[in-house]
């Protein structure tokens, strides 16, 4: 059993204590975690600012080619990443799993690394100059979830160190290992102290939120955590980035072609087992196409099986740990309890494993847990409306503002009924679709700010206005 370190000023350091890391399909030890102490903390924090100035100070050029060389370092350990992940995390090897997530991981670092951000001219004239210049504010603190490790660790560092910062990172406790051992690699081609990591229990995360080493920090995972980070940075003013909860609404229009929108829909709903921020998370059908939809929603379910990650023909894994995969059964349950009818599904598989299959929920409606709350797993309830304002009205109704979908073969139509979707991202006949050029955040609930493209780099810097 591998013993893993912290990865501080570019080096290995060891801890007092140290946590076994969970396999969720069969309950081994992947490996051990190690526990940092409030004065690692204090080191690796130091570590970052001492790196920040050099770095701050290396050419734009330079800190794109160092930006592509990740990209290249990760590229040759793609496959030894993939392995960990899918052993801690869970996810297949194959399919939507550990690989897809090690390619969107390599991909988006390479698209960050050509991202510019120029000087703006605001005015030249007989009085003079004034330009807007970014600058990297500092040490940016990151926290990650344990749905997508590798990705979303790149997704939160590498803007950052493109735009001049230095980052320490800290993973979710359940799926530590296969961070590390990417900021590991990154180390092998950065300076030492610009990317570094720290793993610990949740409330490492706190001491983060308020410690006054670092000036920003970038958070994804629960708002209810996000709001607890929120919290803990009052005191010293930090610059945030949070990406938070969602509860994605998906209306399908009396007009959609059912069999090609329901390949879009499932997928949308069940990519990494529903364990993905901005999944499909409920889905609005209209009565006239309501139980076709149902339908082929089942047959596509069929196809699909749910098993341990390094099988060959597993297209989905385990719920990645026993509080999500309790929560998912609960909602489940719940829903049943309350009117809800199991088109397939609905019930633990059993094993030794968090294995929960794809679960269907017809005759449910807002006011039931499953539609209400964040299920984040593998349950998707199919709410049946009769008018588009009623459908419309009903997505709009949560605090959750993440993502949200319209499915329709009048497109003018369905991209008129996106636009009044209260979220930060709308798709028409897609779900949850991304790319490293476009932004995206939440609005109320789900998070401030935004990743991703120009938009995505500012947020890791300050402005600065210059006249002369």
């Amino acid at each position: 059993m591998d013993r893993y370190a912290l990865i501080i000023d570019g080096g290995k350091v060891e801890t007092p204590e140290y946590r076994a890391v969970i396999n969720p399909a069969d309950g081994s030890v992947v490996g051990q975690m190690p526990l940092a102490t409030a004065a690692e903390l204090d080191r690796v924090v130091d570590a970052a600012r001492r790196a920040f100035p050099e770095w701050r100070d290396t050419s734009d050029e330079r800190r794109k080619a160092l930006c592509r060389a990740v990209a290249d370092a990760l590229e040759e350990k793609k496959e030894e990443l993939a392995r960990l992940l899918t052993a801690e995390q869970g996810k297949p090897l194959a399919k939507l799993g550990s690989r897809f997530e090690m390619d969107g991981a390599i991909g988006w670092t390479r698209a960050t690394a050509e991202l510019n951000l120029p000087i703006e001219v605001i005015e030249e004239g007989a009085d003079g100059r004034v330009e807007v210049h970014r600058k990297p504010i500092g040490v940016v603190g990151s926290i990650t979830p344990w749905n997508y490790p590798v990705m979303i660790g790149c997704w939160h560092v590498i803007p950052a160190i493109r735009a001049g910062n230095t980052v320490v990172i800290k993973p979710s406790p359940l799926t530590p290992l296969a961070t590390i051992r990417m900021v590991e690699i990154m180390n092998t081609v950065l300076p030492r102290g610009v990317v570094n990591v720290i793993t610990g229990d949740d409330d490492l995360a706190a001491e983060m939120s308020c410690h006054q080493g670092f000036d920003k920090m970038v958070f994804t995972g629960s708002t209810a955590t996000g709001k607890k980070v929120m919290a803990s940075a009052v005191d010293t003013l930090k610059r945030l980035t949070l990406e938070l909860g969602g509860n994605d609404a998906g209306i399908v229009l009396p007009d959609v072609d059912i069999a090609s929108a329901a390949e879009g829909i499932f997928w949308g709903a069940f990519l990494n087992n529903g364990q993905t921020c901005a999944a499909l998370k409920r889905l609005y059908v209209h009565e006239c196409v309501y139980d076709d939809v149902c339908d082929e929603l089942v047959r596509i379910a069929g196809t699909a099986k749910t098993g341990n990650g390094l099988e060959a023909d597993t297209v989905f894994g385990p719920v990645q740990n026993k509080a999500q995969f309790d929560h998912v059964s609960e909602l489940v349950n719940d829903a049943r309890a309350n009117g809800g009818r199991v088109l397939v599904g609905g019930n633990p598989l059993g094993g030794d494993g968090y294995f929960y299959p794809i679960t269907l929920v017809a005759d449910v409606d807002n006011g039931v847990r499953l539609v209400d709350e964040e299920q984040f797993g593998p349950g998707l309830p199919i709410i049946r409306y009769a008018t588009v304002d009623e459908a419309l009205q009903k997505a709009n109704a949560s605090p959750f503002g993440l993502g949200g979908s319209v499915w329709s073969s009048d497109l003018a139509a369905a991209k008129a009924l996106a636009s009044k979707l209260e979220c930060g991202s709308a798709w028409v006949n897609n779900h949850g679709a991304i790319q490293p050029n476009a932004p995206f955040g939440g609005v109320k609930q789900s998070g401030i700010g935004v990743e991703f493209g120009a938009e995505g780099l500012k947020e890791f810097t300050v402005v600065q206005t210059v006249f002369s």
